[in-house]
């Protein structure tokens, strides 16, 4: 066999490989936040894990995003516009501050307060653990600048 056909071998081998996977899953689609393009935002969408509470890591079509889960139960979309002041209650995991907006349960969202860019996560808490989702997030996400922090917590 010519060098040429095996490399035509390959690249079709290669073609039906990567068809067949990507029939797997469908891509998540999402919409890109306003700041998604921050370079801060690629370094932690870049290191995002492959698995959040049990659930894999699915491909999305926008940037600075990632989901897990089939449906997805978790997405995370970084670059959000950081939120002021707030009624809702905030929440400290691993030294990240979270406000909670618990208004769509059981889909909750999570988003940093005090940090540039912000970070929102949307979860199903019928499926997945708010606490062990944000937890794994926390390195990640903890690596953003701090410029407030949460004055008043719920109790623990």
């Amino acid at each position: 066999m010519t060098r040429r056909r095996r490399l035509a071998v390959l690249v079709a081998t290669g073609s039906v490989a990567v068809g067949t996977l990507a029939g797997c899953a469908s891509t998540v689609s999402l919409q890109a936040a306003p700041d998604a393009n921050d370079p801060l935002c690629a370094q932690i969408t870049a290191y995002l894990p492959s698995t959040l509470d049990g659930q894999a890591r699915r491909w999305t079509d926008a940037q600075a995003t990632g989901a897990w889960g089939d449906p997805a139960s978790i997405i995370v979309s970084c670059g959000v516009t950081p939120p002021g002041a707030s009624t809702l209650p905030c929440q400290t995991v691993d030294g990240v501050d979270w406000l909670i907006d618990d208004s769509e349960a059981p889909y909750y969202r999570f988003t940093t307060f005090g940090r540039t860019p912000a970070v929102e996560v949307y979860l199903d808490y019928d499926v997945v653990s708010s606490f062990d989702t944000l937890d794994a997030l926390a390195p990640l996400v903890g690596k953003l600048p701090v410029d407030a922090a949460c004055t008043d917590r719920p109790d623990s």
